[in-house]
């Protein structure tokens, strides 16, 4: 079974990718604009559909994200199309979420972790998600305003300048999104930014263990299927102690190289890229 991530290279040409920051971060909108409005529509990406190489079955998207880490418990919690199947982990299980804290979403898509992060602070905590993509944000609002998350909200910005104040988050947790990112630094920058004294970073991301081949990182399927704008391990480790962060820890996920073949497949990506898990906190003193 094809995990389906992402056919979201549609009329997305070369030049809008490779011509700067702003080129790409509307490369990625447009992709993922694409996927929120068939995932509405019940077309392609979601769950009625088989055109990204998945099952028709109605409950592909608990078979790939219950792949991905997640419990079938957790999937009863969140609203119905809030579970796009978008993620390449599960940052929740790593976050150790307190009853109270305020947690902050990078890339939040339909709201998905949000929805698990309200569960686990409950009424007295905040969950913010932020995407840059306006019909994403507009889906996850609608998936709270279903499912009657009083807890969450949810801002369009971007994950590199954040519409949120300084020292207010106590955890920032992201899914598969920082990859995504033509300016990590900035993220990991902006990220220590919002955090409170003593806050940390709880994220599920695709890491690059080897260098791309040049022919992979131009590449703008894999750009906005999380491949191809993926990281090195030692560069995200430099950004992260940059932007002030201890206690830094990557652990990449071998075995999810099988689930990343699936995302490109006959491409051979899975030899240079992982899962990984991203954690690291800001000092308290």
């Amino acid at each position: 079974m094809s995990v389906e991530k992402r056919d979201l290279q549609v009329g997305i040409p070369l030049a809008m990718v490779t011509s700067g920051h702003d080129a790409h971060r509307r490369a990625v909108s447009v992709a993922y604009a694409q996927v929120a409005k068939a995932s509405d529509a019940g077309g392609c990406c979601g769950v009625e559909s088989s055109c990204c190489g998945v099952s028709d079955d109605g409950a592909i998207n608990t078979l790939i994200s219950t792949r991905l880490g997640y419990s079938e418990d957790e999937l009863t919690q969140v609203p119905s199309g809030a579970d796009m199947g978008l993620g390449c982990g599960n940052p929740k299980a790593i976050a150790a979420l307190r009853s109270g804290e305020t947690v902050l979403d990078l890339g939040s898509g339909g709201g998905f972790d949000c929805f698990l992060a309200a569960h686990e602070v409950g009424p007295e905590g905040h969950v913010i998600g932020v995407d840059m993509t306006p019909e994403m944000v507009s889906k996850a609002r609608s998936n709270a305003e279903r499912g009657h998350f009083a807890n969450v909200e949810f801002r369009l910005g971007e994950i590199e300048h954040l519409p949120v104040a300084d020292g207010m988050v106590d955890v920032i947790i992201s899914n598969c999104v920082i990859n995504l990112s033509p300016d990590k630094a900035q993220v990991f920058r902006d990220a220590y930014r919002v955090l409170k004294p003593g806050g940390r970073l709880a994220i599920a991301d695709v890491v690059a263990t080897i260098e791309l081949p040049e022919e992979m990182r131009n590449d703008p399927a894999l750009i906005a299927g999380c491949m191809g704008n993926a990281a090195l391990i030692h560069e995200l480790e430099g950004w992260l102690a940059a932007a002030g962060f201890t206690q830094v820890r990557i652990a990449p996920k071998d075995e999810s190289r099988h689930f990343i073949s699936d995302w490109a497949p006959g491409r051979g990506v899975e030899d240079y890229v992982v899962s990984a898990t991203i954690e690291a906190l800001k000092p308290a003193a």
